[in-house]
């Protein structure tokens, strides 16, 4: 085990270390070795150096001061965001830690960025970020140029029309909500106004004004914590547990058998079983009188154990899509703006068609999402809250994404990506007593495997932790 975490170290500081990038990633190893230890940050640090036990005796002590005044049962670090410099993060008590965990995946530039740095320095943008306005109603004058600018430079192919949020949870959230309006202005034959039984009765939470809509979503599913978001969350029993929700239908997510090479018959056969149930499942909520408004689902899902499903699975999803009549939304709030190569993990999958909605929000600093026009409700306050986003948000993105481009950090992400599946994948051969399904070929950095054992997979993370790799 002492071995293989070496190795793992090693993989990580080589491969990782050397990114300032949208990835969590790195600058790609396929060039001259002398460039390849070149950080994109000036005085990065060049390896993780751990002064105490982590957590040390600062966090502990600001732990036990936070625990006073608020609930701080997640809390596992306190950050020097001073100190801390591109992919390495410096705790309270001085220790310098390879950060492979970004932030929950958050940090489209790493820590400190110089870039982003300028961009809070320079004059001309103080004034954006002391007057937040309510966006919904009291925009700047520059807002239409800024989005053109910056969210509408990268929006997903065949996606024009987008509305800015705070977070990914509100972004899911009002996504469903667009994806309902959507639904039953189709069954008022596109008409757009409302009888006063409608008004009436969704004043008491009734039907007709309150229809009784569905979300499908999937075993294994994270798309947030708010009431929508959390009837399609499937992860973790302690996100849901005590909190009342829906009776949605919920289908299975593909789970492949590794190497995919040496399975591809069963995990056709498991794409199949999947669709099978998906379809099955729609239509059964429909004759129950619950209509599957939508269907809600991540490229890959994440907090539920970084599941992978083919490309296939996806173009066939959206057929079920088109012959049921349910919207398809794609998740991107986890894999969005860049991490697997490309700045949407769907753009892997060669949809015929754009998905109906994509939802964004971490490395893309804002939340929001992509829509086609016919999913724009008609009428004003329906999609609405105070914020509706933040331009500052935007200001930083803008600059995200000039840099991205600048410093080819999408071709970085695959490039470091290709080299660091190729190294795990060495070690799994070389350690199959501890290393199991190692996923995510071709997919940048978004890689994952699995311990043979929760205990040997918990003794791993331990032991890299000891060296200095927080993740």
């Amino acid at each position: 085990m002492r071995v293989l975490s070496r190795n793992l170290v090693h993989l990580a500081r080589s491969h990782v270390s050397r990114a300032a990038a949208v990835t969590g990633g790195v600058r790609g190893q396929q060039t001259a070795a002398k460039e390849a230890t070149a950080p994109l940050i000036a005085n990065e640090p060049t390896a993780p150096k751990l002064l105490t036990s982590v957590p040390g005796p600062a966090t502990k002590q600001h732990l036990k001061e936070l625990n006073a005044i608020q609930e701080s049962g997640a809390v596992s670090l306190f950050v020097d965001y001073e100190r801390s410099l591109g992919n390495y993060m410096v705790d309270a008590d001085g220790n310098t830690m390879l950060d492979v965990f970004t932030q929950i995946s958050s940090l489209p530039l790493g820590y400190n960025h110089p870039d982003l740095l300028n961009i809070l320095s320079d004059p001309s943008n103080v004034k954006v970020f002391i007057n937040r306005p309510a966006l919904g109603s009291f925009p700047s004058s520059t807002w239409p140029e800024d989005l053109r600018t910056s969210l509408l430079q990268v929006a997903p192919k065949g996606l024009q029309h987008l509305c800015t949020m705070a977070c990914g949870s509100c972004s899911n959230e009002n996504a469903y909500k667009a994806m309902y309006i959507r639904y039953r202005t189709k069954e008022r034959g596109d008409k757009t106004d409302f009888t006063q039984e409608e008004l009436d009765s969704c004043m008491i939470n009734q039907a007709p004004g309150c229809p009784s809509y569905s979300l499908l979503s999937f075993q294994g599913a994270f798309h947030g914590r708010t009431m929508g978001c959390l009837a399609t969350t499937h992860s973790k029993p302690i996100h849901k547990i005590d909190i009342p929700s829906l009776d949605w239908p919920i289908a299975p997510f593909p789970i492949y058998k590794y190497p995919l090479e040496e399975h591809v018959r069963e995990n056709k056969e498991e794409d199949r079983r999947c669709l099978e149930q998906t379809e099955d499942l729609i239509h059964k909520y429909n004759s129950m009188g619950k209509p599957v408004a939508g269907i809600v689902v991540e490229p890959i899902q994440s907090e539920g154990g970084d599941n992978h499903a083919s490309s296939e699975f996806f173009q066939e999803l959206q057929q079920i899509s088109k012959r049921t009549g349910a919207a398809l939304l794609i998740d991107e709030v986890q894999t969005g703006g860049g991490p697997t190569g490309k700045m949407w993990c769907h753009e892997h999958f060669d949809l015929p068609e754009a998905p109906d909605v994509v939802t964004f929000s971490k490395k893309m600093l804002t939340g929001g999402y992509y829509i086609k026009e016919e999913f724009r409700p008609p009428q004003g306050y329906r999609i609405y809250n105070t914020w509706m986003g933040d331009p500052s948000k935007v200001v930083m993105l803008r600059e995200v994404l000039r840099v991205i481009k600048r410093d080819n950090l999408l071709d970085n992400a695959r490039e470091t990506g290709d080299v660091l599946y190729k190294g795990i994948e060495t070690l799994e051969q070389k350690f199959p007593q501890h290393i199991d399904r190692l996923r995510g070929r071709g997919r940048g950095t978004f890689i994952a495997f699995d311990g043979i054992t929760p205990a040997k997979r918990d003794a791993i993370i331990g032991k890299l932790k000891l060296q200095g790799v927080h993740r």
